[in-house]
């Protein structure tokens, strides 16, 4: 008998059912479609809008913002550049003299008085000439107005002063009780203050250029009683 030979067969290959399938499907997905079998159409170029020409209007108005807030830069510049070279100021308002008159009570809360000032205008500016549009002039005593009076447009060039007479007149004027009290005992310690309050419309030139501001002006007086009141002190400032 010719000796027995050993046939080998090859093992059978055991596969875990659920890891193969785990395994197949991350291989699947992994594969481009037409060898995966997928049929699904690529949908990326359909997400783009489609391209559209931009309206030459719109163009067009974008450009003129463009130049608009150029010019509008550069003419602050020029404004910025104007006002450190040129340094404008604002003009003065003070009170030179004024003589108090004659002060009287009626019945006796109704004030009569007559008081005269010479105001000082003045413009400190070397290259730019005012003219005030507006301008009124208001006298209180303890915050109480007893005269006004509106002065006619004037001009002023650049470095002038003007003096003007300004006639203040109280007649038959109500103070309360309290504040004609104090006018009294004023009266008889020989110092009676007021206060002048000045408002202005200022408009500012500078060769073919110009601009208009609101100007106020407040002095604090101190005269000796009537007749023949005279100034004693004097407090004045003016701001914008």
């Amino acid at each position: 008998m010719p000796p027995s030979s050993t046939l080998m067969t090859p093992s059978p290959l055991h596969l875990h059912p659920l890891k193969s399938a785990t395994i197949s499907m991350k291989q699947l997905r992994s594969y481009p479609p037409e060898i995966s079998g997928s049929t699904r159409p690529r949908t990326t170029h359909a997400l783009l809008r489609p391209h559209h020409r931009t309206n030459p209007l719109i163009w067009f108005s974008a450009f003129l913002c463009v130049i608009l807030i150029v010019l509008l830069i550069a003419a602050g510049v020029l404004i910025l550049i104007v006002f450190l070279v040129i340094k404008p100021r604002i003009p003065n308002f003070d009170t030179a003299t004024a003589s108090l008159n004659t002060i009287y009570l009626d019945s006796p809360t109704y004030l009569n008085s007559d008081l005269t000032f010479l105001a000082n205008f003045s413009n400190p500016n070397t290259k730019i000439d005012v003219a005030f549009q507006y301008a009124r002039i208001e006298l209180y005593f303890l915050n109480r107005l007893i005269a006004a009076q509106a002065l006619r447009p004037f001009a002023q060039r650049r470095g002038e002063a003007r003096l003007q007479a300004i006639h203040m007149i109280s007649s038959q004027v109500y103070l309360p009780p309290e504040i004609a009290a104090e006018l009294v005992r004023q009266v008889r310690s020989n110092r009676v203050s007021y206060s002048v309050r000045a408002t202005f419309r200022v408009r500012a030139s500078l060769g073919i250029g110009h601009f208009s501001y609101w100007m106020y002006g407040r002095c604090q007086i101190e005269l000796t009683s009537p007749p023949g009141g005279v100034l004693v002190a004097r407090s004045c400032r003016t701001k914008r």
